[in-house]
């Protein structure tokens, strides 16, 4: 597996992994060639003498048939597990994109507390001088 200039060296589990991945998908494609092969060499049509062996071989075809058929479909089931399973490690191990993530949210929460504490700021000092006046107010009146 190639690594560009710059990149760090995957661990040897996430090394392994992905060599696991790409031999999955090697098998399974071969598999699916294969069998299609296989199943196209089935539908030529052979001259036999006997009636019997003919509707012996047709039964045994159709059998073959069916069983590579079903080993296509467990091949593409195989590979779309294999497209799951690589879109959870992309995501799991983007760690640039999730530092890069979680660096926004932080920034944007930090700006909202420094947002939030310059409001309540300006609202303390609105109430202190509302509160100094109506206190100047009231020991006005009372003596009076």
């Amino acid at each position: 597996m190639a690594q560009q200039a710059g990149q760090r060296a995957l661990p040897q589990s996430k090394e392994a992994l992905l060599k696991s991945y790409t031999k999955r998908l090697k098998d399974d494609i071969k598999s699916m060639t294969d069998n299609y092969t296989e199943i196209i060499k089935l539908a030529k049509l052979e001259e036999e003498n006997s009636q019997m062996w003919k509707s012996t071989q047709s039964e045994q075809d159709n059998y073959e048939m069916q069983v590579r058929a079903a080993n296509m479909v467990r091949a593409g089931e195989s590979l779309m597990k294999l497209v799951a399973d690589l879109k959870q490690f992309l995501i799991l191990n983007d760690f640039p994109t999730v530092n890069e993530s979680i660096l926004y949210n932080t920034n944007m929460f930090n700006n909202n507390i420094q947002d939030c504490d310059n409001k309540l700021n300006a609202l303390r000092t609105d109430i202190s001088a509302d509160l100094y006046e109506l206190e100047e107010e009231y020991y006005n009146s009372q003596y009076k």
